[in-house]
């Protein structure tokens, strides 16, 4: 597994975040049950609330949870942090955690591209498109999500727990 950080600053639009997001490429082996093996191991570092689908393929935030992303299946290119941000490859195996604010949108997608999304502690989440009539409440939102308490990969006092202090 390798660690990447991207950083990204608000646009106007998209808040991003003062947290880097971070990407560990092949953080996972591919196995028959990868879904699985991933929403297991997010569980088991208490980021829950999980679902199966993909990403938008607009850009889109969330103000009132970080999310972290597992590739189950597939691959496809994200852009991350709005329109003046990074095109990134993801594949299956691949894990991205989002920090509240991050932006991400879906270019380009393999026809079995599959995510398992989840959020610290099973919180609920919103879907944010940087419309200027949400941006004081977005902003508000975000300065008040609590830091998790592990990171859904390397759980306890590891990753994020690091990277974002």
């Amino acid at each position: 597994m390798t660690t990447e950080q991207y950083q990204f600053t608000d646009d106007g639009t998209i808040p991003n975040s003062v947290f880097p997001m971070i990407v560990y490429k092949k953080a996972f082996g591919l196995s028959e049950n990868l879904a699985d093996d991933m929403e297991k191991l997010f569980a088991g570092n208490n980021w829950k609330n999980a679902w199966r689908n993909g990403v938008y393929d607009y850009h889109h935030f969330h103000s009132i949870a970080h999310e972290v992303l597992g590739v189950y299946s597939g691959s496809a290119q994200l852009q991350l942090g709005g329109e003046g941000g990074k095109l990134l490859t993801v594949e299956a195996g691949d894990v991205l955690v989002l920090p509240a604010g991050m932006g991400h949108k879906k270019i380009s997608a393999s026809d079995d591209f599959g995510v398992v999304g989840a959020y610290p502690g099973g919180s609920d989440y919103d879907i944010r498109t940087g419309k200027e009539s949400e941006r004081e409440t977005v902003l508000q939102n975000i300065a008040k999500v609590p830091f998790p308490d592990n990171d859904p990969v390397q759980g306890k006092n590891k990753g994020i727990i690091n990277f974002w202090k």
